[in-house]
């Protein structure tokens, strides 16, 4: 009985932790896409800024500047691009994760209904049971005391006849004694 009691507390334990666990994995997982990312843009991004730097240092005349002045040029088009495409990424990211959100809150939700449901039937069961008990208890209860009723009737009958009888011997009796 008792192991049984405590494997269901472990189940309700279990399953009542179950959306936070798996919230908290959710979560996890986001943070480490997100971060990951975001490494990579930064490494991605100070590589371009590492390489600028070197080919400013390796400007000796003004040709070099100005091939410098021009790839600058290009390499702030290829950054707005890249700064766009992560933007882009990061933005598909947030809407996985809120999908995923939504889904899972669905689902923790659809437990919910269901554990709810499972609940109300068990109280209705044993509601049905208990009035099952108490009508069964309550028609044995009125037996009983109905047989009680005519064991004592028949008892008060049988001592209302004995008496009637005794009487009546003690009024012979004492009716032969006057005479």
């Amino acid at each position: 009985m008792q192991d049984k009691m405590f494997d269901n507390f472990n189940e309700q334990t279990r399953q009542f932790f179950e959306p936070m666990r798996k919230l908290n994995s959710l979560m996890l997982d986001n943070m480490q896409k997100m971060s990951q990312y975001q490494m990579e843009s930064m490494k991605r991004y100070s590589q371009m800024g590492t390489e600028r730097m070197r080919e400013a240092t390796a400007i000796n005349d003004a040709e070099g500047l100005r091939d410098f002045s021009t790839r600058q040029a290009e390499m702030l088009n290829e950054l707005s691009a890249q700064m766009l495409e992560d933007a882009r990424a990061m933005s598909e990211m947030s809407l996985e994760f809120k999908s995923e959100l939504e889904s899972l809150f669905a689902e923790s939700g659809q437990q919910l209904a269901d554990q709810a449901t499972q609940a109300r039937d068990q109280a209705t069961q044993a509601v049905e049971k208990a009035t099952q008990q108490v009508t069964e208890a309550a028609e044995k209860a009125t037996q009983q005391a109905s047989q009680a009723t005519s064991q004592a009737a028949s008892q008060a009958s049988s001592q209302t006849s004995s008496a009637s009888k005794s009487t009546g011997t003690a009024k012979a009796t004492s009716s032969r004694k006057r005479t």
